[in-house]
């Protein structure tokens, strides 16, 4: 099943292609639907798949620009799309989106670049969730307090009600922008577009997470204006966040093209749903996207704390250490990767014996496992269980490694099993 696989000729890692047509599939319909690129979801998606964070977030942005552009079009034959709003927020985007980046790029010289932006991910998250549930907890309670005085809620009530409060500070200039029915100071969207181009740069993201909400919470855009003109912003900030990571050597052009090709078909249906579900309804589904999103960056975060026994150790699992240790070599450069490290780190793991890891004249790094051989299974009636491996060594039960050993019960101390037992 090689054919399954293709080789990124940047990063160097083999990656498996149908699972980017899903994910770019999957992303172009929440996305076209939430007014998102999506990056928020591709970024972990990337990562998970195989590829080392710095290119999983210069290869999202590439992904986004294109995919978020086709959802643009389609918004804007619906009428969702305020253009003077969109161009209003370019310069903080730009701004945003190279600070992030410069950042995105110092981290990476530390070596603290995977756990940063996963931690980044899940704080992220977990506000946006809270402020949607919580808005959506407001307005149930704002309807059901109108039906105990007999009368009907507006249909444009919202529970959470920032923007108006924003809108009485008058800092010139003020603008009004027709295309979503508000009139405001023009710096209330351009510090919005600061800090979510922040975020693009760094986490990979369009800014669209926080965008399309921030531009119905503190904007005070209707929620389907809000989806269009986010999805025209986004498209703008990807297209300059892919050239500057593509300059720093950070995008896999041929990951994001496999992409492309199911996002241009999910972009087309996630636009043609907003409109059929609109206002509270765009929101609830949102807030769910993001508990679900948040549920696999943690599943990535703690899997290191629980070592997969299950098997012989895997080469995820040993790209998992190192990269819960921050030492992940690839991206990084030459000079800043010390194979010491690596060696110390991957014999800390029960199932490894020996690690040997070496730079190549190519300029590789070859890390080289031998495995941990167990050779019995030790039942004690003092209730020690274990295993012993072809060196005497012990090694925890939870390592079903093997299916079929001899299994020695009885009075059976540790010590004795060590120095003895495992020879005969």
């Amino acid at each position: 099943m090689d054919w399954l696989y293709v080789l990124m000729p940047i990063s160097g890692v083999t990656i498996f292609w149908p699972g980017l047509i899903i994910l770019g599939l999957g992303v172009g319909i929440i996305g076209g639907f939430f007014g998102m690129g999506g990056a928020w979801m591709v970024t972990p998606g990337l990562n998970i798949l195989g590829f080392p964070m710095a290119f999983a977030v210069g290869t999202d942005v590439a992904h986004m620009a294109g995919k978020s552009l086709i959802s643009t079009l389609r918004h804007g034959k619906f009428g969702n799309v305020d253009y003077k709003l969109g161009l209003t927020m370019l310069a903080g985007t730009i701004i945003g989106v190279e600070l992030g980046a410069q950042m995105l790029m110092w981290l990476e010289r530390l070596g603290s670049v995977d756990k940063v932006v996963r931690w980044l991910y899940v704080v992220l998250l977990i506000c946006m969730a809270w402020m949607v549930f919580h808005d959506v907890s407001l307005r149930k309670k704002k309807e059901r307090e109108a039906a105990a005085r007999g009368e009907e809620l507006s249909a444009t009530a919202t529970g959470i009600d920032w923007a108006s409060k924003l809108h009485a500070i008058r800092i010139p200039p003020m603008v009004h922008f027709h295309g979503a029915g508000i009139y405001c100071s023009a710096w209330l969207p351009i510090v919005v577009s600061l800090f979510t181009g922040w975020l693009a740069g760094i986490l990979g993201i369009g800014g669209g997470l926080i965008r399309m909400p921030a531009l119905v919470y503190l904007v005070g855009c209707p929620t389907h204006v809000a989806v269009g003109t986010d999805l025209f912003e986004v498209a703008i900030s990807g297209l300059y966040g892919a050239a500057s990571f593509t300059f720093k050597g950070r995008t896999e052009l041929v990951a994001a093209l496999i992409m492309l090709v199911g996002a241009a078909i999910g972009a087309q249906v996630g636009a043609v749903a907003t409109k059929y579900i609109k206002g509270y309804g765009i929101r609830i589904a949102f807030g769910c996207a993001v508990l679900g999103c948040l549920a696999s960056v943690v599943l990535k975060l703690i899997q290191p704390y629980f070592p997969a026994y299950a098997g012989f150790i895997t080469k995820e699992e040993v790209k998992g250490i190192l990269q819960h240790k921050g030492i992940y070599p690839i991206g990084k450069k030459m000079e800043r990767i010390s194979t010491k490290s690596l060696e110390r780190e991957l014999s800390k793991h029960p199932l490894i014996d020996e690690a040997e890891c070496y730079k190549t004249p190519s300029g590789k790094v070859c890390v080289e496992v031998t495995q941990r051989i167990p050779i019995l299974r030790i039942m004690s009636a003092n209730g020690e269980n274990y295993y012993l491996d072809n060196k005497g060594t012990v090694m925890p039960p939870e390592a079903k490694c093997v299916a079929h050993r001899a299994i020695v019960t009885g009075n059976v101390e540790k010590s004795f099993a060590m120095k003895d037992l495992y020879k005969f």
